[in-house]
């Protein structure tokens, strides 16, 4: 259960970020314990365009297999003609395992 507080903060970000895609998607970072979570949404028709996680992608350690998940939504986004996004953190800092996917996503080809 998310505090009041992580709620404000992850839609205040999600504000932010909407104001500034115009007619780019939103790659979404969900964050676990456990898992990382990051998918590429098309907030005009809802959809979500592409999709990976951790726990298809196991590699050393946390910040690792974030890594090899940027890369893998880098790889699938390209396959699906996705080159432009705009970053949503949530409301994570843009620090440790959230900034590790966002570089190998960039390195992957993702522009953002």
């Amino acid at each position: 259960m998310a505090s009041q507080t992580a709620i404000r903060r992850k839609l205040r970000a999600r504000r932010k970020v909407r104001e500034a895609a115009g007619e780019r998607p939103r790659l979404s970072v969900f964050r676990s314990s456990k898992h990382i979570y990051a998918q590429i949404i098309d907030d005009r028709s809802g959809t979500t365009l592409v999709a990976a996680s951790s726990s298809a992608v196991k590699t050393g350690t946390k910040t690792d297999t974030a890594a090899a998940v940027g890369r893998a939504l880098a790889e699938a986004a390209a396959a699906k003609g996705v080159k432009q996004v705009v970053f949503d953190r949530g409301q994570y800092k843009y620090h440790g395992r959230v900034k590790a996917l966002a570089e190998a996503a960039r390195e992957g080809g993702l522009d953002f």
